[in-house]
Protein backbone atom coordinates (compact mmCIF):
# COMPACT_ATOMS: atom_id res chain seq x y z
CA UNK A 1 0.00 0.00 0.00
CA UNK A 2 0.91 3.53 -0.78
CA UNK A 3 2.56 5.80 2.13
CA UNK A 4 0.26 8.49 1.86
CA UNK A 5 3.11 11.24 2.20
CA UNK A 6 4.85 10.15 -0.86
CA UNK A 7 3.41 11.11 -4.63
CA UNK A 8 1.66 8.31 -6.29
CA UNK A 9 3.62 7.77 -9.67
CA UNK A 10 3.96 4.67 -12.15
CA UNK A 11 5.97 4.18 -15.42
CA UNK A 12 5.40 1.73 -18.26
CA UNK A 13 6.21 0.18 -21.83
CA UNK A 14 4.20 -0.79 -24.24
CA UNK A 15 3.72 -0.10 -28.47
CA UNK A 16 0.19 0.56 -27.47
CA UNK A 17 -0.18 3.97 -25.78
CA UNK A 18 -3.80 2.56 -23.77
CA UNK A 19 -1.46 -0.39 -22.60
CA UNK A 20 1.13 1.41 -21.46
CA UNK A 21 -1.29 4.15 -19.89
CA UNK A 22 -3.35 1.06 -17.68
CA UNK A 23 -0.12 -0.68 -16.83
CA UNK A 24 1.17 3.03 -15.46
CA UNK A 25 -2.13 3.88 -13.22
CA UNK A 26 -2.51 0.08 -11.84
CA UNK A 27 1.24 0.69 -10.51
CA UNK A 28 0.16 4.66 -9.37
CA UNK A 29 -2.86 2.89 -7.52
CA UNK A 30 -5.68 4.60 -6.28
CA UNK A 31 -4.18 7.73 -4.17
CA UNK A 32 -3.62 9.17 -8.03
CA UNK A 33 -7.62 10.11 -7.53
CA UNK A 34 -7.00 12.97 -5.20
CA UNK A 35 -4.26 15.09 -6.95
CA UNK A 36 -4.38 18.21 -7.96
CA UNK A 37 -1.26 18.30 -10.48
CA UNK A 38 0.61 15.78 -12.47
CA UNK A 39 3.72 15.36 -14.60
CA UNK A 40 3.65 13.42 -17.74
CA UNK A 41 6.53 12.05 -19.55
CA UNK A 42 5.77 10.25 -22.64
CA UNK A 43 8.09 8.72 -25.64
CA UNK A 44 8.14 10.65 -28.83
CA UNK A 45 6.52 7.21 -30.76
CA UNK A 46 3.25 8.61 -28.69
CA UNK A 47 3.12 12.40 -29.35
CA UNK A 48 0.67 12.28 -31.78
CA UNK A 49 -1.45 10.12 -29.34
CA UNK A 50 -0.95 12.79 -26.44
CA UNK A 51 -4.12 14.46 -26.60
CA UNK A 52 -5.80 11.43 -26.85
CA UNK A 53 -3.82 9.97 -23.57
CA UNK A 54 -4.56 13.41 -21.32
CA UNK A 55 -8.13 13.21 -22.10
CA UNK A 56 -8.03 9.78 -20.51
CA UNK A 57 -5.75 10.45 -17.84
CA UNK A 58 -8.45 12.76 -16.80
CA UNK A 59 -11.10 10.87 -16.72
CA UNK A 60 -9.39 7.91 -15.10
CA UNK A 61 -7.67 10.11 -12.38
CA UNK A 62 -9.82 13.30 -12.18
CA UNK A 63 -6.25 14.95 -12.10
CA UNK A 64 -7.34 18.45 -13.21
CA UNK A 65 -4.10 20.13 -14.17
CA UNK A 66 -1.24 17.99 -16.03
CA UNK A 67 2.45 19.37 -17.39
CA UNK A 68 5.33 17.87 -18.89
CA UNK A 69 6.48 16.74 -22.52
CA UNK A 70 7.97 14.32 -25.03
CA UNK A 71 11.06 12.95 -25.11
CA UNK A 72 13.33 10.38 -27.47
CA UNK A 73 13.91 9.22 -23.76
CA UNK A 74 11.81 9.19 -20.50
CA UNK A 75 12.82 8.06 -16.93
CA UNK A 76 11.27 6.86 -13.33
CA UNK A 77 12.56 6.34 -10.28
CA UNK A 78 15.83 3.41 -11.16
CA UNK A 79 14.35 2.93 -14.64
CA UNK A 80 15.47 4.50 -18.33
CA UNK A 81 13.52 3.97 -21.82
CA UNK A 82 15.10 4.90 -24.40
CA UNK A 83 13.97 5.14 -27.62
CA UNK A 84 11.35 2.67 -26.85
CA UNK A 85 7.69 3.80 -26.36
CA UNK A 86 6.84 4.19 -22.91
CA UNK A 87 5.47 6.83 -20.55
CA UNK A 88 5.98 7.72 -16.72
CA UNK A 89 3.87 9.81 -14.61
CA UNK A 90 3.85 11.70 -11.07
CA UNK A 91 0.38 12.80 -9.22
CA UNK A 92 1.45 15.64 -6.74
CA UNK A 93 -1.53 17.15 -4.27
CA UNK A 94 -0.06 20.71 -3.69
CA UNK A 95 -3.22 23.51 -2.83
CA UNK A 96 -4.56 24.56 -6.21
CA UNK A 97 -3.47 28.04 -4.89
CA UNK A 98 -0.09 27.24 -4.53
CA UNK A 99 0.73 26.84 -8.53
CA UNK A 100 -0.07 27.82 -11.64
CA UNK A 101 0.29 26.53 -15.12
CA UNK A 102 1.46 28.60 -17.84
CA UNK A 103 2.39 28.52 -21.87
CA UNK A 104 3.81 29.50 -24.77
CA UNK A 105 5.51 32.12 -23.37
CA UNK A 106 6.98 34.52 -26.77
CA UNK A 107 10.33 34.25 -28.01
CA UNK A 108 12.12 37.34 -25.79
CA UNK A 109 12.01 40.34 -27.07
CA UNK A 110 13.93 43.34 -24.79
CA UNK A 111 11.59 45.51 -22.61
CA UNK A 112 8.72 43.44 -23.18
CA UNK A 113 7.35 42.05 -19.99
CA UNK A 114 6.71 38.65 -19.55
CA UNK A 115 2.76 37.58 -18.48
CA UNK A 116 2.60 35.90 -15.51
CA UNK A 117 -1.20 35.47 -14.89
CA UNK A 118 -0.58 35.81 -11.22
CA UNK A 119 1.02 39.25 -10.69
CA UNK A 120 -0.01 39.74 -7.19
CA UNK A 121 1.74 36.54 -5.99
CA UNK A 122 5.19 36.58 -7.76
CA UNK A 123 6.20 32.88 -7.90
CA UNK A 124 9.18 31.49 -6.15
CA UNK A 125 10.28 28.93 -8.70
CA UNK A 126 9.07 27.09 -11.58
CA UNK A 127 9.80 23.95 -13.30
CA UNK A 128 9.88 24.30 -17.43
CA UNK A 129 10.03 22.85 -20.48
CA UNK A 130 11.19 24.33 -23.68
CA UNK A 131 10.91 24.04 -27.82
CA UNK A 132 14.39 24.19 -29.39
CA UNK A 133 13.19 26.33 -32.24
CA UNK A 134 11.96 28.93 -30.44
CA UNK A 135 14.06 31.54 -31.48
CA UNK A 136 16.26 32.84 -28.46
CA UNK A 137 15.21 31.03 -25.60
CA UNK A 138 18.40 31.04 -23.52
CA UNK A 139 17.44 34.89 -23.28
CA UNK A 140 13.72 33.74 -22.73
CA UNK A 141 14.81 31.15 -19.89
CA UNK A 142 17.03 33.90 -18.42
CA UNK A 143 14.50 36.41 -18.80
CA UNK A 144 12.15 34.22 -17.08
CA UNK A 145 13.78 32.82 -14.44
CA UNK A 146 14.51 36.60 -13.32
CA UNK A 147 10.85 37.02 -12.59
CA UNK A 148 11.00 33.69 -9.62
CA UNK A 149 11.76 35.18 -6.53
CA UNK A 150 14.18 32.54 -6.09
CA UNK A 151 15.81 33.60 -9.71
CA UNK A 152 15.82 30.03 -10.15
CA UNK A 153 13.78 27.56 -12.67
CA UNK A 154 14.71 23.80 -13.54
CA UNK A 155 13.92 21.60 -16.69
CA UNK A 156 14.17 20.40 -20.06
CA UNK A 157 14.04 21.32 -23.66
CA UNK A 158 11.91 18.41 -24.93
CA UNK A 159 13.80 15.91 -27.77
CA UNK A 160 12.16 14.74 -30.50
CA UNK A 161 11.94 13.39 -34.15
CA UNK A 162 8.64 15.21 -34.59
CA UNK A 163 7.35 18.24 -33.20
CA UNK A 164 8.80 18.51 -29.49
CA UNK A 165 4.90 18.65 -27.94
CA UNK A 166 5.01 20.02 -24.40
CA UNK A 167 1.91 19.92 -22.06
CA UNK A 168 0.45 22.86 -19.93
CA UNK A 169 -3.00 21.25 -19.21
CA UNK A 170 -3.42 21.11 -22.79
CA UNK A 171 -0.50 19.75 -25.87
CA UNK A 172 1.38 23.09 -26.59
CA UNK A 173 4.20 24.11 -29.04
CA UNK A 174 7.27 26.74 -28.96
CA UNK A 175 8.46 28.95 -26.32
CA UNK A 176 8.84 28.05 -22.64
CA UNK A 177 5.48 26.50 -20.70
CA UNK A 178 4.95 24.55 -17.58
CA UNK A 179 4.36 25.39 -13.63
CA UNK A 180 5.59 28.23 -11.32
CA UNK A 181 5.38 26.90 -7.30
CA UNK A 182 4.60 29.78 -4.56
CA UNK A 183 7.35 29.63 -1.80
CA UNK A 184 4.95 27.20 0.28
CA UNK A 185 6.74 24.47 -1.76
CA UNK A 186 9.67 22.77 -0.36
CA UNK A 187 12.06 22.00 -3.34
CA UNK A 188 15.78 21.31 -3.85
CA UNK A 189 17.64 21.45 -6.30
CA UNK A 190 20.98 20.22 -7.97
CA UNK A 191 23.05 19.93 -11.46
CA UNK A 192 25.65 17.44 -12.32
CA UNK A 193 28.00 17.75 -15.23
CA UNK A 194 28.78 15.02 -17.63
CA UNK A 195 32.07 16.37 -18.32
CA UNK A 196 35.35 17.43 -16.54
CA UNK A 197 38.18 20.08 -17.29
CA UNK A 198 41.23 19.19 -19.13
CA UNK A 199 43.65 22.36 -18.82
CA UNK A 200 43.44 25.89 -17.36
CA UNK A 201 40.71 28.90 -18.19
CA UNK A 202 42.19 30.66 -21.35
CA UNK A 203 40.42 34.08 -22.23
CA UNK A 204 39.36 34.72 -25.74
CA UNK A 205 41.22 37.22 -27.25
CA UNK A 206 39.74 37.40 -30.30
CA UNK A 207 36.12 35.95 -31.71
CA UNK A 208 33.59 36.22 -34.58
CA UNK A 209 29.93 34.87 -33.98
CA UNK A 210 31.02 31.22 -32.74
CA UNK A 211 34.40 31.24 -34.37
CA UNK A 212 37.22 31.53 -32.38
CA UNK A 213 40.54 33.14 -33.47
CA UNK A 214 43.09 33.52 -30.69
CA UNK A 215 42.96 32.06 -26.76
CA UNK A 216 45.45 34.11 -24.81
CA UNK A 217 46.63 35.93 -27.46
CA UNK A 218 48.03 32.53 -29.63
CA UNK A 219 46.52 31.08 -32.05
CA UNK A 220 43.03 29.04 -30.76
CA UNK A 221 43.83 25.92 -32.74
CA UNK A 222 47.68 25.67 -31.37
CA UNK A 223 45.83 26.00 -27.54
CA UNK A 224 43.66 23.37 -28.65
CA UNK A 225 46.44 21.25 -29.96
CA UNK A 226 48.44 21.65 -26.86
CA UNK A 227 45.59 20.84 -24.70
CA UNK A 228 44.17 17.41 -25.94
CA UNK A 229 47.84 16.05 -26.72
CA UNK A 230 49.25 14.38 -29.96
CA UNK A 231 47.13 11.30 -29.75
CA UNK A 232 43.95 13.32 -30.47
CA UNK A 233 45.30 15.89 -32.24
CA UNK A 234 46.35 13.14 -34.83
CA UNK A 235 42.72 11.88 -34.51
CA UNK A 236 39.93 14.93 -35.01
CA UNK A 237 36.89 12.85 -35.57
CA UNK A 238 38.10 10.69 -32.03
CA UNK A 239 38.61 13.72 -30.44
CA UNK A 240 34.94 15.59 -31.44
CA UNK A 241 32.81 13.19 -29.76
CA UNK A 242 35.19 13.31 -26.15
CA UNK A 243 36.59 16.87 -26.03
CA UNK A 244 34.30 19.96 -25.97
CA UNK A 245 34.10 23.83 -24.97
CA UNK A 246 33.40 24.52 -21.31
CA UNK A 247 32.19 27.94 -21.01
CA UNK A 248 32.30 29.20 -17.22
CA UNK A 249 29.49 30.95 -15.43
CA UNK A 250 30.20 34.32 -14.72
CA UNK A 251 30.32 34.91 -10.87
CA UNK A 252 29.36 31.62 -9.94
CA UNK A 253 31.12 30.06 -6.81
CA UNK A 254 30.97 26.70 -7.54
CA UNK A 255 33.12 26.90 -10.60
CA UNK A 256 29.71 26.22 -12.69
CA UNK A 257 30.42 26.21 -16.94
CA UNK A 258 27.92 25.20 -19.73
CA UNK A 259 29.62 22.63 -22.32
CA UNK A 260 29.39 23.32 -25.90
CA UNK A 261 30.09 21.21 -29.19
CA UNK A 262 33.54 21.68 -31.02
CA UNK A 263 31.79 22.14 -34.54
CA UNK A 264 34.47 22.64 -36.47
CA UNK A 265 38.27 23.92 -37.27
CA UNK A 266 40.19 25.45 -40.00
CA UNK A 267 43.44 24.29 -39.86
CA UNK A 268 44.69 26.75 -42.20
CA UNK A 269 43.48 29.99 -40.26
CA UNK A 270 44.05 27.98 -36.85
CA UNK A 271 40.63 28.82 -36.22
CA UNK A 272 37.65 27.25 -34.11
CA UNK A 273 33.89 26.81 -34.36
CA UNK A 274 31.86 26.06 -31.24
CA UNK A 275 28.02 25.77 -30.78
CA UNK A 276 27.94 29.04 -28.91
CA UNK A 277 28.10 32.75 -29.78
CA UNK A 278 30.74 34.07 -27.98
CA UNK A 279 32.81 37.28 -27.29
CA UNK A 280 36.27 38.66 -26.94
CA UNK A 281 36.94 38.61 -23.18
CA UNK A 282 34.95 35.79 -22.39
CA UNK A 283 36.90 32.73 -20.36
CA UNK A 284 36.61 29.53 -22.24
CA UNK A 285 38.19 26.07 -20.83
CA UNK A 286 38.58 22.27 -22.95
CA UNK A 287 36.64 19.79 -21.21
CA UNK A 288 36.14 15.88 -21.73
CA UNK A 289 33.35 13.73 -21.49
CA UNK A 290 33.80 10.31 -20.03
CA UNK A 291 31.75 8.04 -17.93
CA UNK A 292 34.86 7.88 -14.76
CA UNK A 293 34.19 12.03 -14.56
CA UNK A 294 30.57 12.12 -15.15
CA UNK A 295 30.01 9.33 -12.22
CA UNK A 296 32.22 11.17 -10.08
CA UNK A 297 30.14 14.23 -10.43
CA UNK A 298 27.17 12.82 -10.23
CA UNK A 299 28.17 11.02 -6.83
CA UNK A 300 29.31 15.03 -5.60
CA UNK A 301 26.16 16.51 -6.78
CA UNK A 302 23.98 13.55 -4.69
CA UNK A 303 26.09 14.28 -1.46
CA UNK A 304 25.15 17.87 -1.95
CA UNK A 305 21.51 17.07 -2.15
CA UNK A 306 21.51 14.61 0.66
CA UNK A 307 22.78 17.94 2.81
CA UNK A 308 20.11 19.68 1.53
CA UNK A 309 17.69 17.71 2.34
CA UNK A 310 18.81 17.37 5.83
CA UNK A 311 16.71 14.31 7.07
CA UNK A 312 13.36 15.34 5.49
CA UNK A 313 10.62 12.82 3.54
CA UNK A 314 11.75 13.40 -0.34
CA UNK A 315 8.14 13.22 -1.88
CA UNK A 316 8.81 12.84 -5.28
CA UNK A 317 11.47 14.38 -8.29
CA UNK A 318 11.81 15.07 -11.41
CA UNK A 319 15.19 14.09 -13.22
CA UNK A 320 15.33 15.83 -16.58
CA UNK A 321 19.27 14.46 -18.01
CA UNK A 322 20.89 15.05 -21.72
CA UNK A 323 20.55 12.60 -24.53
CA UNK A 324 24.04 12.09 -24.45
CA UNK A 325 24.06 11.04 -21.43
CA UNK A 326 22.63 7.36 -19.68
CA UNK A 327 23.51 3.83 -21.10
CA UNK A 328 26.46 6.08 -23.20
CA UNK A 329 28.17 7.45 -20.15
CA UNK A 330 26.80 5.51 -17.21
CA UNK A 331 26.30 2.15 -18.69
CA UNK A 332 23.70 -0.87 -19.42
CA UNK A 333 20.30 -1.57 -16.98
CA UNK A 334 19.84 1.98 -16.23
CA UNK A 335 22.12 2.67 -14.28
CA UNK A 336 22.65 6.40 -14.22
CA UNK A 337 18.79 6.12 -12.45
CA UNK A 338 20.06 3.55 -10.00
CA UNK A 339 22.88 5.93 -8.67
CA UNK A 340 20.08 8.41 -7.93
CA UNK A 341 18.07 5.65 -6.09
CA UNK A 342 21.16 3.81 -4.49
CA UNK A 343 22.30 7.23 -2.80
CA UNK A 344 19.05 8.59 -2.33
CA UNK A 345 16.33 5.94 -1.83
CA UNK A 346 13.06 4.31 -3.07
CA UNK A 347 11.00 7.80 -3.84
CA UNK A 348 9.10 8.53 -6.75
CA UNK A 349 10.91 10.21 -9.50
CA UNK A 350 10.17 10.60 -13.51
CA UNK A 351 11.49 12.92 -15.81
CA UNK A 352 13.04 12.35 -19.21
CA UNK A 353 15.88 12.90 -21.74
CA UNK A 354 16.59 16.56 -23.12
CA UNK A 355 18.05 18.17 -25.88
CA UNK A 356 19.37 20.75 -23.12
CA UNK A 357 18.59 21.07 -19.41
CA UNK A 358 17.64 24.02 -17.25
CA UNK A 359 18.99 24.93 -14.04
CA UNK A 360 18.67 28.50 -12.54
CA UNK A 361 18.90 30.68 -15.54
CA UNK A 362 20.70 28.74 -18.28
CA UNK A 363 20.15 26.45 -20.78
CA UNK A 364 22.84 23.37 -20.47
CA UNK A 365 24.45 20.58 -22.62
CA UNK A 366 25.53 17.03 -21.28
CA UNK A 367 23.85 17.46 -17.69
CA UNK A 368 21.66 15.65 -14.74
CA UNK A 369 19.61 17.88 -13.65
CA UNK A 370 17.60 16.72 -10.25
CA UNK A 371 14.52 18.26 -8.28
CA UNK A 372 13.07 17.58 -5.08
CA UNK A 373 9.68 18.11 -3.49
CA UNK A 374 10.32 17.99 0.24
CA UNK A 375 8.05 17.42 3.19
CA UNK A 376 6.81 20.88 4.20
CA UNK A 377 9.15 21.90 7.23
CA UNK A 378 7.57 21.79 10.92
CA UNK A 379 6.33 25.01 11.77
Amino acid sequence: MHNERLFPYGHARDADWRTALSSTLEMAGPWVRGGTLGFLYVSDSFESDLPEILSALREETGVPHWTGCVGIGICATAQEYLDEPALALMVTDFPETAFHLFAGLEPYQPGKELTMGEADHPPYFAIVHGDSRTPDLPDLVRDFAGKMRSGFITGGISSSRANGAQLADTVVHDGLSGVTFSEKIAIVTRLTQGCSPIGPIHQIAEAKSNVIARLDDRPALDVFYEEIGDILSRDLQRAAGFIFVALPVKNDDRGDYMVRNLLGIDIERKLLAIGEYVETGQSLMFCKRDGSSAREDMERMLTEITRLVGGRRIRGGLYFSCLGRGEGLFGPDSMELRIIQERLGDFPLVGFFANGEISHDKIYGYTGVLTLFLDAPVS
